[in-house]
């Protein structure tokens, strides 16, 4: 945890509520049960395994430590490029026969990642994220729209204050900003 001027750690929000957190949760047990599913059914890969929850997250936490080492300005590429891009590696790996399953259990375990540590935008830097202590994103189509509306309230929905610990003190944040 970073410290504060006053030597006081720093406090780390939660950045999706929980609609965030429930639809990770979901989808990404969706993903590891598919392949834990086909894989009791066709037999137990463990190259798959490896690769998913292994080799990708060591492939992109070198990538972006080496990108932390050149840089230290935040990568944001949350536009349409950005969206594009990450569904497009995706379905890069998702649809070749030797990494389909490792793409799914990769996605899914860095679902749940994402979901206990309250991370907003895309799963896919969830783990680097955590091990680098960095908050570095990347454009998701498919949990952008929640957690934008969780962060606006969705249509009806009477916005709680959020309770915070700071100093040892208990705060409500009333000003909706996440």
């Amino acid at each position: 945890m970073a410290a504060t001027g006053l030597n006081q750690p720093a406090v780390r929000q939660r950045r999706i509520g929980p609609i965030g957190t429930a639809a990770r949760i979901i989808v990404g047990l969706v993903l590891l049960g598919s392949v834990v599913q086909g894989h009791l059914a066709r037999g137990f890969h463990l190259s798959s395994w490896a690769l998913g929850l292994l080799g990708f997250p060591a492939m992109l936490v070198a990538w972006q430590w080496r990108r932390a080492r050149r840089t230290s300005a935040r990568l944001e590429a949350t536009g349409p490029v950005g969206h594009a891009l990450n569904l497009a590696v995706f379905l890069a790996l998702y649809l070749m026969e030797f990494t389909s399953d490792a793409a799914l259990l990769f996605y899914g375990a860095s679902m749940w990642v994402a979901a206990l540590r309250g991370d907003a935008g895309c799963e896919v830097l969830a783990v680097s994220n955590w091990l680098l202590r960095r908050d570095d994103q990347i454009g998701c189509a498919v949990f952008c729209p929640i957690d934008y509306l969780e962060r606006r309230g969705f249509p009806g929905m009477v916005r709680q204050p959020r309770v915070r610990v700071a100093g040892g003190r208990l705060t409500a944040d009333r000003s909706g900003a996440r």
